[in-house]
Order: C-alpha cells, then structure tokens, then sequence
C-alpha cells in the first residue's frame, strides 16, 4: 500500500497488452503509428492543434517555457509551482529563462493584482516578462473554471502567454464535473501527466498550437528527448486517456475518506472539507513521532512520506480497504505510543 503519490500507479493490464502489441516505427522520423495516433487524438480531445508526447512532465513543462521563452526572458508562476520548485531549476539551467514567482493564495490561486505588479517594465534592465504559468491541480486544490478565465483576460490585457501546468489536470475536470476542453479552452498551451493517476508507467503531453509544438519538437530533439520505437509507451498513454479518467472519482472519495478517518486521530488535524481530489494534507502535533511511526509501517508494507505536514496521495491502486488498514494501524501506533 503505497500512499506516497500517484505516481507510483501500476500499468493496467489493458495498458500491458497494448504495450505488448503496439504497431511501432521510429519517432524521431515521424512514423511511430501509435505515437502519431495518440498526438491527433489527444490534440483534438483538448482542443489544441496539435500535442507532443514526451518523456514526463518534467520535460513538457520545460518544453513549454522553452518554446514560449527565449533567454533572458521571464515567467510568472505560483511560490509553490512545480515547475519553480520541483524541476531542478530547467528552466533557468537550460533555457536561461528568470522564474518569478508570486505567493500562491490559500486556494492555490494567484492573485492579479501581485501578478500585475511583478510583470517588468519594457526596460533594458529587465527581463521580458513573457508568460503566465498556472497549474492545476495545485496541491490537490482546483483552480475554479472563472479563474482561469480571468487569467486568460489577464494575459489578454498585457500580453502574455498562458500556460497550465496540467500533471493533475484530468483530477481538476472530474472535480469540476466538467470536459477537460473547459479548461483547456484557456491556454496557449498545457500539459497532461498521463503517468499519475491515469496510471500509463511513462509520459506526458504537451498541447499547442501548430507552429509552437513544432518548436517544442526540436527542443525536445536537442534536450535528448527523441524516442525511437516510442509507440509500446503511447499505447499506453492513449488508454490512460480513454479508459482510466472515471477511476479519479473513486480516488477523491477514497481521498475524502482517509480525511475523515484522520480526523478521528488524536494529533492529526485537518479540514476533511477542503480536500478537493486525491490529495490529503495533515498537521501533525508535536507529540507524534512520525518518522518511527513510518518505519514501523513500512515493515507491514504500508509506506508513506514522513513530514509535517504529512500527504498522503489515493490512486487506483488503493482501495477503501487499504485505507481502513492504515487508519487502523495508525491509530493503534499514535495511542499505544
């Protein structure tokens, strides 16, 4: 039982045996079938032009600001982006492009008035502030459907981009009970984690225009990212797409459960109404020795991330048994401790 993200999702066995069958050519070339299938597909499921299959989301978010930036450029972002945070600095290493990031709001929003405000002069002292990056979901937080069409009127009015770091997007649709084309509607270009809760083992897709994934294409090229026989991998991605989309709803109720089970736990502390999708955040007193609490757990197969606070992500391959164990086992550590 492996609580510490979506990420670590197990291939279905729909996904295995397409992988085994997949018809494949040679990508870089341009005649991978199946990754040229899941390119169109997915390019008109979100209402893009055209989509780019990549390595992972790391990768397509660097694309993404690559192919909207050149150096020394800048783009404005969320404190707790992804793509700021969690990147290794790509951006700024490899594209020589300046983040600025803006304090999130509680919600996961940004707010535009910091964001008007953090935009440069047109200045030679300055950086040319290009983009807008958003990303959703944010820490299991959904950005609402009329905020992100401020943003779009936002980047309108001073003409930026506006890019939606999309790793958690399809968890944002199904908790907007919308089509993901609703959000999609919005951006200039966005990503799609389909290893995550969608469960394909690897891969992400960057939507855009035309002209702009053709510029991401020889990026990806140049940063090593060129696959070969990359249709086993597609296969995959397109059943993600296809098939998995409804299991997120089971997440978030799962999500929803393991929230008010700890609340039951004396010196965890949350609010079971705020959590959103997949994504359980807890406070933790000072009395609980989590990181001992997690060793002893792990030794039963039940593995989470230490912290304060802690996370805990639901994915398909947790059940609402799984839960009711490690709320049990939890529980039984934190009184008996």
């Amino acid at each position: 039982m492996d609580f510490r993200s979506d990420t670590v999702t197990q291939p279905t066995h729909a996904m295995r045996e397409a992988m085994a069958n997949a018809a494949v050519g040679d990508d870089v070339y341009g005649d991978d079938p199946t990754v040229n299938d899941l390119e169109m597909w997915a390019a008109e499921r979100h209402g893009f032009e055209a989509a780019l299959f990549t390595t992972s989301g790391t990768q397509a978010n660097l694309l993404a600001l690559m192919s909207h930036c050149e150096r020394g450029d800048e783009y404005l972002c969320g404190q707790q982006a992804h793509n700021y945070m969690f990147e290794a600095g790509g951006a700024a290493v490899l594209g020589s492009i300046q983040p600025q990031p803006v304090e999130n709001n509680p919600d996961g929003t940004l707010d535009f008035n910091k964001l008007k405000a953090a935009i440069k002069p047109d200045d030679f002292h300055f950086a040319r502030t290009r983009l807008l990056s958003l990303e959703n979901t944010i820490n299991g937080k959904v950005l609402p459907l009329d905020y992100m069409q401020q943003a779009r009127e936002f980047v309108n009015q001073y003409n930026l981009k506006l890019h939606l770091d999309g790793a958690r997007v399809y968890n944002a649709a199904v908790a907007l009970e919308t089509d993901i084309k609703n959000i999609a509607q919005y951006f200039d270009s966005m990503t799609v984690c389909l290893s995550k809760g969608l469960s394909a083992p690897v891969g992400s897709l960057l939507l855009g225009s035309q002209s702009y994934i053709n510029k991401a294409r020889r990026i990806r090229k140049m940063l090593g990212g060129g696959m070969r026989q990359a249709g086993i991998l597609a296969a995959a991605g397109k059943i993600a797409l296809t098939e998995q989309v409804n299991q997120l709803k089971t997440d978030h109720e799962n999500a929803k459960h393991l929230a008010y089970g700890l609340t039951k736990i004396p010196g965890f502390s949350l609010k079971p109404e705020l959590v959103q999708t997949n994504i359980v955040f807890a406070k933790l007193d000072d009395t609980i020795d989590i990181h001992s609490i997690a060793v002893a757990l792990e030794r039963e197969g039940i593995i989470f991330t230490p912290g304060n606070p802690i996370r805990f992500v639901t994915h398909k391959d947790i059940s609402r048994q799984n839960i009711d164990l490690l709320l049990e086992r939890l529980s039984s550590l934190v009184t008996n401790a």
